[in-house]
């Protein structure tokens, strides 16, 4: 049985979301199989179905926030979190995500880490431990991790697999790159991504698109904010027509004066986000199996 809320629909019509799909029931109370399509469009159902576009633009803004949050290292103030928290849609992205309490200015607190649970004024920042013990920090901040800066995170991902605790924002399970000890620090590139083939630019073009990347003069770039300043990492995939063949190239780090940076003076964070953007769109390229099948 459904347990959507009803509204008042036309002739006597009753709506409901349920799962992000429209359903109605006649005037008796008996759910419908098909929604008439007077009813489907009425005033009533435009305002439902506008309603239903309005949470999923907001579920996935709480949710890109709580991402950069990660990544630029923000320290959230507990009053936010606590504000934030009786919203459906911020408490999906915000719950099970590893925190660490900080002081006002973002300095982490030591033994202070843990899956965030919940935020009160009276109790402070809820978490479970990696030792699966219950704790409440008393912080005026949290931070949450990028998951490359977590000295336990394989200890972090097994906990979560075996509670079975999900997160909404991409934090513990999303894919890291280390600096490889091979790589010299005086190296001003990476080519581990060279050499993907596209047939077309405008493939290249909707792989980035689609992940998310912006794409400037030939490059898709990742802005990084991390130790306070801001790093940008680009990846070269080609600046000919739309519809001509293009292959990708190194991947970069410059700093916030287009100067171009040394692995060794790109942190973690942007090292490692660098990667997985140049990883992502690289395994979109056109392989031989794919050619063979053409």
């Amino acid at each position: 049985m459904s347990t959507a809320t009803w509204v008042e629909g036309p002739d006597g019509y009753g709506l409901a979301l349920d799962d992000g799909k429209l359903i109605c029931r006649n005037a008796k109370g008996k759910q419908l199989a098909s929604v008439p399509k007077a009813v489907r469009e009425s005033e009533q159902a435009g305002r439902l179905l506008a309603l239903r576009d309005w949470l999923s633009e907001h579920e996935r803004s709480c949710r890109e926030t709580v991402e950069q949050w990660m990544l630029r290292s923000l320290p959230v103030p507990r009053r936010a979190l606590e504000a934030l928290w009786p919203d459906p849609a911020w408490r999906t992205a915000l719950e099970n995500a590893v925190v660490q309490g900080a002081q006002a200015d973002g300095t982490p607190i030591a033994d202070a880490l843990g899956f965030l649970r919940g935020a009160k004024a009276d109790g402070g920042i809820g978490v479970v431990t990696l030792d699966g013990e219950t704790d409440w920090i008393d912080a005026p901040c949290a931070v949450i991790p990028h998951p490359i800066l977590l000295a336990e995170l394989d200890d972090w991902r097994e906990l979560a697999t075996e509670l079975g605790l999900k997160q909404g924002a991409a934090q513990l399970f999303r894919e890291t790159f280390a600096r490889p000890a091979d790589l010299e620090e005086d190296a001003h590139a990476v080519d581990q991504f060279a050499g993907g083939r596209f047939e077309e630019l405008n493939h290249a073009l909707g792989r980035c698109r689609t992940l998310g990347y912006r794409v400037s003069g030939g490059y898709a770039v990742l802005p990084v904010w991390e130790g306070g300043r801001l790093v940008e990492a680009r990846f070269w995939i080609g600046t000919d027509y739309p519809e001509d063949e293009t292959y990708t190239d190194d991947l970069t780090w410059v700093d916030d004066r287009e100067r171009g940076l040394a692995v060794g003076e790109v942190g973690p964070v942007a090292f490692s986000e660098g990667m997985r953007m140049a990883s992502a769109i690289y395994a979109g390229r056109a392989t031989e199996a794919q050619e063979e099948d053409a």
